[in-house]
């Protein structure tokens, strides 16, 4: 019977398998269509036609691996289902791409290699279309790993590697190279802290209080008014300015009317809410349900406008070249390659998203809604501090960053705790057991400050002969120890996020030589 079961697993697992690949192939082939109807044939439209199925392939790509990091958080909390979460950020991924992702786009991210440096038109496309084929190649790799890798840091490793293998080193702009280099570490380390900041403000503020709903009633309205002026601000930077132009003080004041306005609806409405819950902090996560389910909204919407280009700036550029016969730094965005950039990113987000959701949002630490909420406050304030000082961050590597600071946060909590409470046995080693348990009762059922309060006193009593030796602390602090990150998770993305720009340059030099071999007369 259970052998039957397992053939009927692997069976259902090939089953969803096949059709996951049925439908992206369905895609790839629908855009080779729709490409060789615009085109006028001859090789400037293969050219073309290959451009835009490696493009759409690119986007599919794009959905699966770092869509993950706007809704994983959301859905590891439970906030909102998986398949609700595709939903939404399919549409305000698309919504973002096309609303908002621009009329013209930069064909050489981030200025990685000097466009005049490359030899013609030709040389310029080829590099382009292994660029592009090296970053999809490597993000369908990490998406199966699962490895939450930076898109952005993917295209531009393609694109390094592809000019360095046209125009030789000096093409590179190794400045920016080093900036990006300098992404690595303060991209995670800043949404890491970020993160932690804002759970050990909730902790202290409302969780350990006493009276929790109370603290509820005033701190939470306060907190997603601050997350709003966050997202409003981050809004206005990173979507509209590609409507309408907004420096970043308009969009600081326009983030603080969004903030004052959420403040005052939030208000009334927590209040109703905590007349039906329980004074424990578990009650306090259920209020947090709606913010985040914004918050993965917005961030898809920012996120559709912004990295749509990863997908389609070497697509239009390339594009350009053909029409206007030259090397384009910029290019303008035609309708069918944004709708290209669109529909795959949310066709790859709904087959094959779910793998990178569950990574990010449940499998390296437990996310409850609070902890979720504190991910995405560092994902959009991370992105506008980094933006104005002029420092190179990654989505990707904020949001993974932030959920690394808040489980390490818990292990350094816990294990604090887990001391305290050894230390305090130690303590009353001597005494009747009932009296012990009633100083832990007391001591859990307070408050942070009561039990500071508590612990001083204990250790003043008696300070000279209950201290624990130094090395029974140390031993005291390995047994404690709690592990609530998992560390061959943190080992492999920090590999991923290290070997994707020379890894990428790598393939698309190979790429690049292998199309200049066939292409060549």
């Amino acid at each position: 019977m259970l052998r039957t079961e397992n053939i009927e697993t692997a069976v259902q697992r090939n089953r969803d398998e096949l059709f996951r690949f049925g439908t992206a192939l369905i895609f790839i082939v629908g855009i080779m269509l729709f490409t060789i109807v615009r085109t006028d044939g001859g090789m400037d439209g293969i050219l073309l036609v290959v451009a835009a199925m490696i493009g759409g392939y690119m986007a599919m790509n794009i959905g699966a691996n770092d869509v993950a990091n706007n809704v994983g958080p959301a859905v590891g909390s439970q906030a909102i289902t998986l398949t609700g979460a595709i939903l939404i950020a399919a549409f305000f991924e698309a919504g973002g791409a096309l609303i908002a992702g621009g009329d013209v786009v930069g064909t050489i991210k981030k200025g990685i290699i000097d466009p005049e440096l490359v030899a013609n038109r030709d040389t310029f496309i080829w590099l382009m279309i292994a660029a592009l084929l090296a970053a999809a190649v490597w993000l369908n790799f990490a998406t199966a790993i699962g490895a939450p890798v930076s898109t952005t840091h993917s295209i531009v490793g393609g694109v390094l590697g592809a000019g360095i293998a046209a125009a030789g080193w000096g093409i590179a702009n190794w400045h920016q190279v080093a900036m990006i280099a300098a992404s690595w570490v303060i991209s995670p380390v800043l949404g890491g802290l970020i993160a932690a900041g804002f759970l050990y403000v909730i902790k202290r503020t409302i969780t350990y209080q006493t009276d929790v709903l109370g603290a509820a009633n005033r701190m939470v309205p306060l907190l997603v008014a601050v997350m709003a002026w966050a997202f409003g601000t981050y809004l206005m930077l990173k979507g509209v300015t590609k409507l309408i132009k907004v420096g970043f003080p308009i969009a600081l004041v326009i983030g603080l009317a969004a903030a004052a306005l959420v403040y005052l609806i939030m208000r009334p409405y927590i209040r109703r809410a905590t007349r039906t819950l329980r004074n424990h902090k578990s009650s306090v996560n259920d209020l947090f349900t709606i913010p985040l389910i914004f918050a993965a909204a917005l961030l898809s919407f920012a996120h559709g406008a912004n990295d749509v280009a990863n997908a389609v700036g070497p697509l239009a550029g390339i594009n350009e070249a053909i029409v206007a016969g030259g090397v384009a730094a910029k290019a303008s965005i035609p309708l069918w390659v944004m709708a290209v950039g669109a529909i795959g990113i949310s066709l790859g987000l709904a087959l094959y998203g779910p793998k990178l959701i569950r990574t990010v949002g449940s499998e390296i630490t437990e996310l409850d809604k609070m902890r979720a909420f504190c991910i995405a406050m560092a994902a959009a304030i991370t992105v506008i501090i980094a933006s104005q000082l002029g420092l190179p961050v990654s989505s990707t590597h904020i949001a993974v960053g932030g959920v690394f600071g808040v489980g390490f946060l818990r292990e350094y909590i816990k294990s604090s705790y887990a001391r305290m409470l050894a230390e305090i046995r130690e303590h009353h080693a001597d005494q009747d057991p009932k009296a012990i348990e009633h100083f832990l009762t007391r001591f859990e059922a307070a408050d942070v400050a009561s039990k500071g309060e508590m612990l001083r006193t204990m250790k003043a009593q008696t300070a000279q002969d209950r201290l624990l030796a130094k090395r029974e602390r140390r031993a005291l602090g390995r047994v404690h120890r709690v592990e609530l990150v998992k560390r061959n998770l943190l080992l492999r993305i920090a590999a991923a996020w290290l070997i994707t720009v020379p890894l990428a340059a790598i393939l698309a030099a190979m790429f690049f030589f292998m199309l200049r071999g066939m292409l060549l007369p």
